[in-house]
C-alpha cells in the first residue's frame, strides 16, 4: 500500500510537472526566438537608413558599416540593388545574382523577411532578416542579414535543462514528503492488518495502539481492542464453563457407575444385557466428558518446551502395540535418524499420538498395519498415523475434525478424538490433514514449526 501510494503521488507530480514546464519551456524558447529576430530586424533597418543615401545616388557606397557589424555579431550582411545585384557582401565577393533569393524578392518589393533555414553548406540553423532600403516610397534596394541560431539555441536548451534539474528536485523532495505522509497513513494500517490476523488466528491477547494515526483509524483500533477484549472475555468464559462442567461431572458419573455395577446381583436373571447397556451408556459418557475436559485444555495457551517427535512416536508405538495386538492389528514407526525437535507444551503430542493411533486402531481391518511416521523438512516438521481403514470421502474430511462429528455411528466414541488433535496442533502454529492412502486408508499429516 506504501508503495501503490508514493507511486500515486509522484505520478501526480510528474503530470503537474509536465503540464506546466513544456507550455513553459515551449513558450520561452518562442519567445527568445521572436526577440532575437526583433533585435536582427532593428538592426538590419538601422543598416538600411545608413545605406539609403548611397543607394539613393547622394553618397558613395562605403561597406564599413556593414563590416563593423560582423565584427561586432558574426552574421552576414548583404546589400542588393533594386535587381538583386549585390553591392556589399561581407562573406563573398560581389556583384552575385540575389535575385532569385525569396527574401530578396520580398524585400525588394517594400516588405519584410523574417524566418530562419538550415544551411547544408555551414549544416547549422540560420536566421535571415531582409528589409527593403527605400526613401520617398521608392525601394532603391534591399539589405539582408543572415546570423546562426546557436546562441539562442544554446539559451533555449540551457533553459530546458534547468527546467529538467528542477524537476528533478521537486521529484526528489516530493518523493520523501510523499514517503513520510504514505508511512503516516499505511503504519496505522499496518498495525491494524497485523492485530487483525492476530485476532483471527486466536491470539485475542494483544491490543492495537495507533497513537497519534488519524481520528478514524484510532476509533477501528478502539473497535477492535473492544470486540477482542470482549471475545476473549466470551472465550474464557466458555472455556472454562467447558472445563468446569466436566470436572464437576466425573465424580457423580464414577458414583453412578459404581451403583449400577453394585446392583447388579439385585437384578434378576435375564437382565445381564440391559446391565451392560446401562455400563456401556456410563462409559461412553465418562469418555465424553473426559475429551471436552482434554479438549478445553488443549485450546489453552501454555508454556512449550523443545521435544523430540521421534522419540515421543517411539514411546507411543510401544504403549499402543499391546492394544493393536489384541485387535490383530500391528504398528510400525517410521523415523529419521537424529530427531525431529518442535516446541510444545508438555503431553500434548503424546494426546495427539493416542487420539490418532486410537482412531486408526478402531477402524483397521485385522492384518494390516497402521504407520508413524515423522518426516524433517526445512521450516516443518511432520508428524503422520496411516490406516489401511475405509478412508474417508472429501466432504467427511472437511467437517472430521468438526466437534461431535463421527463418521460411523455404530462404533463407540464421542466425535471429538480429530477435534482435541486439531485444537492441540494449532494452539502450537501447526496444521492437520486428511489424505488418503493409496490403495485404501486414511493418513492423517499434523505438521509443528521447526525449532532451531
Amino acid at each position: 500500500m506504501t508503495r501503490r501510494l508514493l507511486l500515486s503521488f509522484l505520478t501526480v507530480t510528474v503530470l503537474v510537472l509536465v503540464a506546466l514546464e513544456i507550455p513553459l519551456a515551449m513558450f520561452f524558447g518562442d519567445r527568445e526566438r521572436e526577440r532575437f529576430a526583433s533585435f536582427v530586424e532593428n538592426d538590419a533597418t538601422v543598416l538600411a537608413s545608413i545605406y539609403e543615401d548611397t543607394l539613393d545616388g547622394d553618397a558613395p557606397l562605403e561597406p564599413v558599416h556593414a563590416e563593423s557589424y560582423r565584427l561586432d555579431t558574426g552574421a552576414r550582411v548583404v546589400l542588393v540593388d533594386p535587381g538583386g545585384i549585390s553591392l556589399v557582401d561581407t562573406d563573398a565577393d560581389v556583384p552575385r545574382d540575389f535575385s532569385t533569393r525569396p527574401e530578396i524578392v520580398t524585400a525588394v518589393m517594400g516588405r519584410h523577411a523574417v524566418g530562419t533555414r538550415y544551411s547544408e553548406t555551414l549544416g547549422m540553423d540560420l536566421l535571415y532578416v531582409a528589409v527593403p532600403v527605400a526613401s520617398g516610397g521608392t525601394v532603391h534596394g534591399a539589405i539582408r542579414i543572415t546570423l546562426p541560431t546557436a546562441d539562442v539555441d544554446a539559451r533555449v536548451q540551457r533553459f530546458w535543462w534547468g527546467l529538467v534539474a528542477l524537476g528533478a528536485m521537486i521529484l526528489v523532495v516530493m518523493a520523501g514528503l510523499s514517503w513520510v505522509l504514505a508511512r503516516s497513513v499505511t503504519s496505522p494500517v499496518e498495525r491494524l492488518r497485523q492485530a487483525a490476523s492476530g485476532f483471527s488466528a486466536g491470539d485475542l491477547s494483544g491490543r492495537v495502539q495507533l497513537e497519534g494515526s488519524p481520528p478514524e483509524l484510532r476509533q477501528l483500533g478502539e473497535a477492535l481492542n473492544v470486540m477482542a477484549e470482549r471475545l476473549d472475555n466470551l472465550i474464557r468464559s466458555q472455556r472454562q464453563f467447558v472445563a468446569d462442567a466436566s470436572h464437576q461431572l466425573r465424580t457423580p458419573l464414577t458414583a453412578l457407575r459404581l451403583r449400577i455395577e453394585n446392583i447388579g446381583h439385585l437384578l434378576e436373571p435375564g437382565h445381564d444385557e440391559d446391565l451392560a447397556s446401562l455400563l456401556d451408556e456410563t462409559e461412553r459418557l465418562t469418555d465424553l466428558v473426559e475429551q471436552l475436559l482434554q479438549l478445553s485444555r488443549a485450546e489453552r495457551s501454555v508454556a512449550v518446551e523443545p521435544v523430540d517427535l521421534v522419540a515421543l512416536a517411539s514411546d507411543r508405538v510401544d504403549t499402543w502395540s499391546a492394544v493393536a495386538g489384541d485387535r490383530e492389528v500391528g504398528i510400525a514407526l517410521q523415523a529419521p535418524g537424529g530427531g525431529a525437535v518442535v516446541a510444545v507444551a508438555p503431553g500434548a503430542i503424546e494426546q495427539v499420538l493416542d487420539n490418532l493411533l486410537d482412531n486408526a486402531v478402531a477402524v483397521a481391518p485385522p492384518g494390516s498395519t497402521v504407520t508413524v511416521s515423522v518426516e524433517r523438512r526445512a521450516d516443518a516438521h511432520v508428524l503422520a498415523v496411516a490406516d489401511r481403514g475405509p478412508g474417508l470421502t472429501d466432504t467427511d474430511k472437511q467437517r472430521a475434525t468438526g466437534r461431535f462429528w463421527r463418521g460411523d455411528e455404530s462404533r463407540p466414541g464421542t466425535g471429538l478424538g480429530l477435534a482435541i488433535v486439531r485444537s492441540l496442533v494449532e494452539s502450537h502454529g501447526g496444521q492437520i490433514h486428511l489424505v488418503d492412502v493409496g490403495g485404501g486408508g486414511l493418513r492423517v499429516e499434523v505438521t509443528f514449526p521447526v525449532v532451531a
